[in-house]
């Protein structure tokens, strides 16, 4: 094992004595797992774990590089959160996800955290505190700017604040190798950028669709695109209903509350 394991290091006592956040899961490498607390360290891009070993307290630390995966249970309170930003109430939820994204920082459930947390701060008016969000958990993963749970979100932001080049840098990595969800969002971000710079009339929703919504609805009918494509069947809904079509609309309505 790589990893530098020895009794008790100054930071591990500290997290033992619960003066640093950490949270309780396993850590994978290609030859080994660990579980105990687990804390990410930014400094060194590594994270710290304490365990037991018999009745001996033991700290291991894993380079990044050296980690295949982390098992970390969902947050107590994350179904929660999520369902009051999903209900137009993400005020109430900000608190709280902002913990959790401090809580579980690069420990599985801060991206998903911080995609609601940025969307709640988008929907509340405060774009450049929604892309300060976003960037602080991208600064520790910069994967998480172009594919995985927080990606969409970060997109809105930069859309909503006109980072048109940013946005496109980062559209062009998730179609190109960001899987096949993160080509649906992209697609999605596409067709809001359509609506964005030509405006809401009917020209713009008809291009909107051709080039992005219906090809995520239509097309992206997979298990792992089901968010997505429910989100894009909503806006092809808006958008049938905005050129006239609301038998249209209607179907994409219906069709979207079955996914």
């Amino acid at each position: 094992m790589n990893a530098k394991t020895k009794a008790m290091t100054a930071a591990a006592i500290a997290l033992a004595a619960g003066a640093a956040w950490a949270v309780q899961g396993t850590v994978y490498t290609e030859k080994t797992s660990q579980t105990g607390e687990i804390k990410w360290q930014p400094s060194s891009k590594s994270y710290l774990i304490l365990y037991k070993n018999g009745t001996t307290s033991v700290s291991a630390e894993y380079k990044v590089s050296e980690v295949t995966g982390i098992d970390v249970p969902k947050p107590a309170s994350y179904d929660r959160l999520v369902e009051l930003v999903k209900s137009g109430s993400g005020a109430s939820a900000v608190e709280g996800l902002e913990a959790l994204v401090k809580e579980y920082r690069m420990a599985v459930w801060d991206k998903p955290a911080g995609r609601y947390l940025v969307q709640a701060q988008l929907a509340a008016g405060n774009a450049q505190k929604a892309l300060k969000t976003a960037e602080a958990i991208i600064a520790d993963d910069p994967k998480a700017a172009w594919t995985g749970d927080l990606a969409p979100a970060y997109w809105q932001a930069l859309l909503k604040l006109g980072k048109k080049s940013e946005l496109e840098r980062q559209l062009k990595k998730a179609a190109a190798s960001g899987g096949r969800a993160a080509s649906a969002e992209a697609l999605i971000v596409r067709g809001d950028m359509i609506l964005e710079s030509e405006g809401d009339n009917a020209a713009a929703h008809r291009k909107a669709l051709v080039e992005a919504y219906l090809r995520v609805a239509l097309m992206y009918d997979d298990a792992a695109c089901r968010e997505p494509r429910r989100d894009a069947m909503l806006r092809c809904a808006d958008s049938f209903a905005k050129i006239g079509m609301a038998s249209r609309s209607e179907k994409m309505r219906l069709e979207s509350e079955r996914l």
